[in-house]
């Protein structure tokens, strides 16, 4: 990766955002963060600058969102949200629109954090809004882009889900009978999605990538390994 790379991320105040956020500021070949947010985010770091602005005319602000890379954490549930259409306003509109302002501005790499089993095709809603989503993106003029696709995404949520929260409970216990081709079924933390999008991030390599939950644990290995 060159030096001097700048990086504009949404969706940085969520689980896998905010740790993402914290590891780029650690980074010596990115000399600047914009932090895309709704509402204030708070003290960061000195290369980090806070870019609060109305995500339904992202279009609008191009020339201020300008950088090499754009990296999505946007995520949502439809009980978050409230409705199917405004679940869908965050994951596939706001994810698009975004992806297109870094197609206007040349941007070399984009990454989104999508889900386990996305299909536009799917009879699963959730599934097929994070299925159109990717297909969106794949029809843009972007050099690099690189889809997660975690499953189970485990930390300490702001906001409690109580399914997930059993979920990440049972989760030490699951992951161990899921071998073999249920490895991508295992849940994942935030925390090591984070890692493996940071290094994806230091890696020009053009293409359409898209990892599951095993490939994303082994990336994120890589940082222990060196």
């Amino acid at each position: 990766m060159q030096k001097s790379q700048t990086v504009t991320i949404v969706g940085a105040s969520g689980l896998v955002g905010s740790e993402l956020l914290q590891i780029l500021g650690y980074i010596d070949e990115i000399s600047a963060i914009k932090v895309v947010t709704r509402s204030p985010v708070g003290k960061m770091m000195p290369q980090m600058e806070n870019i609060i602005l109305n995500f339904d005319k992202l279009g609008d602000y191009a020339d201020t969102l300008k950088a090499d890379i754009f990296v999505c954490c946007l995520g949502s549930t439809i009980k978050k949200a409230g409705s199917q259409e405004a679940f869908k306003k965050v994951d596939l509109d706001y994810v698009v629109n975004f992806a297109k302002v870094a197609e206007a501005v040349g941007a070399k790499k984009f990454l989104v954090v999508s889900a386990m089993g996305a299909n536009p095709n799917s009879k699963i809603f959730y599934n097929r809004v994070k299925g159109e989503m990717e297909k969106a993106l794949k029809d843009l003029k972007i050099p690099q882009i690189e889809i997660f696709r975690p499953s189970l995404i485990l930390g300490e949520r702001k906001e409690k889900r109580a399914g997930e929260e059993w979920g990440q409970r049972l989760s030490p216990f699951v992951n161990k009978i899921l071998v073999g081709p249920l490895r991508k079924y295992r849940g994942i933390t935030a925390k090591n999605i984070a890692k493996a999008m940071a290094i994806a991030i230091l890696n020009f390599q053009a293409g359409y990538y898209v990892y599951d939950s095993e490939q994303i644990q082994h990336i994120a290995d890589q940082t222990h390994a060196k």
